[in-house]
């Protein structure tokens, strides 16, 4: 395979997760707003914070209002990250290697692409219509991954972008309910606190999964724990780097070439942090720190993966 086909793969659905995981930054938001009408800012603007984009929004949006996120998020044409914009990049790089994806799956990301640029009634909905829209057609997208692609290179590369950004939202997600979004100490343990967690888990639909893993009141710690390093649900950080490292090994042996050390490096840093590690000792070393250091890890794999796979000449 080329590199330039492996990466384009990556990119592909490395933005189509990341589209998907913004619809579900914006579910969060809404959610909070809806179980707590008094408006606070923050609860909105922490999702820009969770973007890492707060410099961009402000340039564009002074006032930051709750309507200004939604169009920063959703269709800010100056926002590289915006949904739209992220499912046109990965609608223009699945056109420049078309007939490497199956058709079925171009023409749904041809069609959500047409949805989110041009048609004027969309974006005239509710809000939750919208988002319920886009993933349902994102999640139409990871379907016809899984049935339609052959499993070889080609839905590695796919499945390692894809992989990457979840490991990476998820943990934001988490950040913006631990850190940004944290209640009054009065609040804290209250109602309010609960459906703000209840929210997060719906968000990443893991609430129904969550309940059958922990029977007991919901806390920080528990959802935490359920949302990192749970190893059985697919949109926990733990299960995620462990396909990671599985699809690595899987394209190393496609490849008949050894994974460079500093990648093998990245990854076993990777592992031993998220799989191993009990979450008391995650909270008490500092829940944001450590997902701040998780995305500086999850930023080496991936300079690892361009410079292994995706900058040389033919990669096999």
């Amino acid at each position: 395979m080329l590199c330039r086909v492996a990466d384009s793969l990556y990119w592909i659905f490395r933005y189509i997760e990341r589209a998907e995981n913004l619809v579900r930054f914006l579910e969060v938001g809404w959610s909070v707003s809806l179980d707590n009408p008094s408006g606070n800012p923050s609860q909105w603007t922490s999702l820009i914070d969770a973007c890492a984009d707060r410099r961009l929004f402000e340039k564009l949006h002074p006032t930051a209002s709750p309507a200004d996120v939604i169009t920063f998020i959703t269709r800010q044409p100056e926002n590289p990250n915006a949904i739209s914009n992220c499912i046109a990049i990965a609608r223009e790089n699945a056109r420049q290697i078309r007939d490497t994806l199956p058709t079925d799956l171009f023409e749904e990301l041809n069609a959500l692409h047409l949805l989110l640029q041009d048609d004027p009634l969309f974006w005239h909905q509710r809000l939750p219509e919208q988002l319920q829209q886009i993933r349902r057609s994102c999640q139409t997208l990871y379907g016809l991954q899984n049935s339609t692609m052959q499993r070889d290179q080609s839905w590695l590369f796919a499945n390692l972008g894809s992989l990457i950004e979840r490991a990476d939202k998820t943990a934001r997600m988490l950040d913006v309910k631990y850190f940004l979004l944290l209640p009054s100490p009065e609040d804290v343990g209250g109602p309010l606190d609960e459906l703000q967690w209840i929210a997060l888990l719906r968000s990443l639909s893991g609430y129904q999964m969550f309940r059958r893993k922990q029977s007991l009141e919901i806390t920080p710690a528990r959802v935490a724990g359920f949302v990192l390093l749970n190893r059985q649900f697919p949109r926990s950080v733990s299960y995620c780097i462990e396909e990671i490292i599985n699809t690595v090994d899987r394209i190393e042996r496609s490849t008949a070439n050894p994974v460079q050390a500093d990648l093998r490096q990245a990854l076993e840093a990777l592992r031993i942090t998220w799989t191993t590690m009990p979450i008391e000792d995650l909270i008490n070393t500092g829940l944001h720190q450590g997902i701040d250091h998780l995305q500086s890890q999850l930023n080496a794999v991936h300079g690892q993966l361009q410079q292994t796979y995706f900058t040389t000449s033919p990669c096999t």
